[in-house]
């Protein structure tokens, strides 16, 4: 069956110079899929191929909402804008999922008051894929809630493990909880509170995962409040350039250093591609009750093919159906009822 992706192009630090291409680009490797271009007409047109009309059409929106713009006006006072209208297409099952590179709060606000959240969902949690020395690891929440109770964690734990399992192909994806040491008595009283959840949940729990083990491959599904998710992933990232800087330096010192560089550039360019982050690019926004997938604000054109990519897949391999039907078998406990 094919599915259909809703595009926010005018959201990111590019807006349509980069999202069209990246779309255009998507339809070309999937000849099944389709996509509504949402935005403004008048800046989308003069971008689009015509011999692929026929599995993408544009959907006028006369709003844009700007990458710091307040979520509560964005929401209230942009009812035409183009993150609005992509939201409001998968509402209205005219899309199966949608893509935007905007305002993660204005994105994250309209989503929930568009779309509602799943039965036994009290937040909708942003899960990235990350590169890890085995392949890649889906980790939540990365943002979207500073401060979570310990049934949040359970409730990311169940989402980010249906997800891991239709993507990836897993029947019992490895479940793992970030913590500052893999012994039962570590951590505070919330994330222990989180492992006895977990542990009783029926999933695949590993236990506990300290940092160096996300990148290690110890889980397929890390967890993890928003505070201490978005740190562990700006510090990575900010590990990753400073090895890229260094590298660049050391080959470049002199006349030796450059003749070995070129010896080793296949190796270096290996290298690169392995940690690309643009390849990784794509938070789904999971505990809607429709798919959203948040792509990098600077992502350019291939990045954010990525992230319309990954909305696809999500949407081609049932996380939304996955992540209901697993609510409605466990007993999942809402903060709100814990407290």
């Amino acid at each position: 069956m094919p599915h259909t992706i809703a595009i926010d192009c005018m959201g990111g630090d590019h807006g349509p110079s980069v999202t069209v291409p990246a779309a255009l680009a998507f339809l070309r490797s999937h000849p099944q899929a389709r996509v509504v271009l949402v935005g403004q007409e008048a800046l989308i047109r003069p971008l689009l191929a015509t011999t692929l009309s026929d599995r993408c059409r544009i959907q006028h929106a006369s709003e844009v909402v700007t990458m710091d713009e307040a979520p509560a006006l964005a929401m209230r006072n942009k009812k035409d804008s183009s993150m609005r209208v992509a939201v409001n297409l998968v509402k209205a099952g005219e899309a199966q999922a949608c893509v935007s590179a905007g305002n993660t709060g204005a994105l994250m606000a309209i989503s929930r008051f568009v779309l509602k959240m799943l039965p036994g969902i009290d937040r909708p949690a942003l899960c990235p894929v990350l590169p890890t020395m085995t392949g890649h690891v889906h980790m939540l929440d990365l943002g979207a809630n500073v401060d979570c109770a310990a049934e949040h964690l359970l409730q990311f734990g169940i989402m980010g493990a249906m997800l891991a399992a239709a993507v990836d192909h897993q029947e019992q994806p490895r479940v793992g909880l970030l913590n500052i040491g893999e012994e039962d008595i570590k951590g505070n009283e919330v994330v222990k509170r989180a492992a006895e959840l977990l542990k009783g949940s029926g999933l695949n729990f590993v236990g506990n995962v300290e940092g160096d083990g996300i990148y290690k491959g110890h889980a397929d599904v890390v967890v993890c409040d928003g505070f201490v998710g978005n740190v562990a992933l700006k510090a990575s990232e900010g590990v990753a350039q400073m090895m890229a800087t260094g590298l660049r330096q050391a080959f470049s010192r002199n006349v030796f250093t450059k003749l070995a560089a070129l010896v080793a550039m296949p190796v270096l360019k290996r290298f690169k591609h392995n940690l690309d982050h643009r390849r990784y690019n794509g938070a789904c926004l999971l505990g809607l009750k429709g798919l959203v997938v948040k792509s990098h604000g600077s992502a350019d054109a291939f990045a954010f093919e990525q992230a319309v990519s990954r909305a696809y897949e999500a949407a081609s391999n049932g996380v939304l159906e996955r992540i209901a039907g697993k609510l409605a078998e466990l007993q999942v406990p809402l903060a709100e009822e814990a407290v």
